[in-house]
């Protein structure tokens, strides 16, 4: 009776342990996947700063342009 309960105890602890392996691959798994996707958010992030900083540029270039054809015009 006594190896029964040995044998039964020991299993349960085997898929116990098991288990946890499995969590532990999962958490490693989730942690490399998160640490990919905060380096991919920088990366967009930055572009996207960079991208702002050029729309800004051509902004004032554009406002620039109207205002030397308004002038022209009413120079004219």
């Amino acid at each position: 009776m006594t190896t029964d309960r040995t044998s039964v105890f020991e299993h349960e602890l085997r898929r116990l342990e098991e288990r946890v392996d499995a969590l532990v691959r999962v958490c490693d798994q989730l942690q490399d996947e998160n640490k990919s996707l905060r380096q991919r958010q920088d990366v967009l992030t930055a572009e996207r700063a960079t991208l702002l900083q050029k729309n800004e540029q051509v902004r004032a270039r554009v406002e620039a342009m109207i205002g030397r054809l308004k002038a022209m015009e009413q120079g004219s």
